[in-house]
């Protein structure tokens, strides 16, 4: 029997010249330990001695590495690290795995794992995403795309937040230990900023004399480059934030990289925060700490997305036209402006309303 199990794993026995060679597969399927049989045997027949030279199976945990080293050259930071965080939570389940052992079953087991740890469908699919990058690369994927089903992902791009909810969101804010907090999220609720515009927004790129952002990098053609009114409010609040760094140069983050140490009362809110170590050449990683200890103070459930959200809703609402809305928000396609054209509808229909109070209506 050219094949047999021990345990969960499959291994492989033969006869070469009165020899018996056996070897475990390090694998539990029995199609692998198969296909090792026989180029062992080939490899042997061809007088290629020493079970060492016998190529094993490259396992899910290498060939993502190897993967992510082949594209840094081409992918931006952020997507390197995207893809190395996904690894931290792929590797349990299958980073010890051949790429011919991952199979759809192996794949629903793991969202259904995922789902049980509370990650959204959004982040599960980011994560199997890189199992398909790397597939894909070996030529793996279409085996088993057709049986793979990823989760369902709502549809909903965000809400507006309520008077109330906005006044409790910045009380907190502004008690937030991170110094950075509260100018970043007073900014992009002026100005409608992608999360990743306003982290990688440097000094040389605000006017403050013309009261305008001009954006950088961006997640559209039609966002990059575009110019950004300040509003009062969102300019005095760059005006204040600038003072916290005199030496800063056009080239540095407006939100840079810092560490705190918090000197007095104890507990994320109160006492005095203390930035200790700030590096103005890098810009914050994420607000995303902060942020969420912010929201669970203030009992708001909401995500950052929802402040660029909140900020389109009340720019419709003042009747900006669809050329504003677009100029401003970066949008490029013409169905991110029909779906705030509720609001500006409601507006054109309140600003008709003044002629049913005049007292010359008959």
């Amino acid at each position: 029997m050219p094949v047999y199990k021990r345990g969960e794993t499959w291994w492989y026995r033969f006869k070469f010249r009165g020899l018996v060679v056996a070897e475990s597969s390090k694998s539990s399927s029995k199609d692998v330990a198969g296909r090792l049989e026989r180029e062992h045997r080939r490899k042997l027949e061809l007088g290629q001695q020493g079970l060492s030279e016998i190529r094993k199976p490259k396992t899910f945990s290498v060939a993502v590495k190897e993967y992510i080293d082949f594209r840094r050259p081409h992918w931006a930071d952020r997507t390197i690290e995207m893809h190395e965080n996904s690894l931290l939570h792929l590797e349990p389940v299958f980073g010890k795995k051949s790429l011919t052992e991952i199979t759809p079953t192996l794949i629903s087991k793991y969202q259904s794992l995922r789902q049980a740890e509370n990650a959204s469908n959004k982040t599960i699919n980011i994560e199997l995403e890189t199992v398909r990058l790397v597939l894909r690369k070996h030529k793996l994927w279409a085996n088993i795309s057709d049986e793979v089903k990823m989760l369902k992902v709502s549809k909903d791009k965000g809400r507006e937040l309520t008077d109330d909810e906005l006044e409790r969101l910045f009380n907190c804010v502004k008690s937030s230990v991170s110094r950075t907090l509260y100018p970043a999220v007073m900014v992009s609720i002026h100005t409608g900023l992608r999360n990743e515009e306003l982290r990688l927004l440097q000094w040389k790129q605000i006017n403050f004399d013309g009261a305008e952002i001009q954006v950088g990098k961006s997640k559209t053609e039609g966002g990059e480059g575009r110019i950004v009114p300040l509003s009062k409010a969102a300019l005095q609040t760059l005006t204040n934030w600038r003072r916290e760094f005199p030496e800063a140069q056009p080239e540095h983050y407006v939100f840079p990289s810092e560490r705190y140490a918090l000197k007095g009362k104890k507990g994320t809110f109160g006492g005095t925060v203390v930035p200790y170590s700030t590096d103005p050449t890098k810009p914050i990683g994420s607000f995303k700490k902060a942020w969420t200890t912010a929201k669970r103070v203030a009992g708001v459930e909401c995500r950052w997305h929802d402040l660029r959200h909140t900020a389109a809703s009340l720019v419709a609402a003042g009747g900006a036209t669809d050329q504003t809305m677009q100029d401003i928000f970066g949008w490029m396609s013409p169905e991110m402006i029909k779906r705030y054209s509720h609001v500006r509808d409601e507006a054109r229909k309140q600003a008709v309303a003044v002629f049913d109070n005049v007292s010359w209506v008959q």
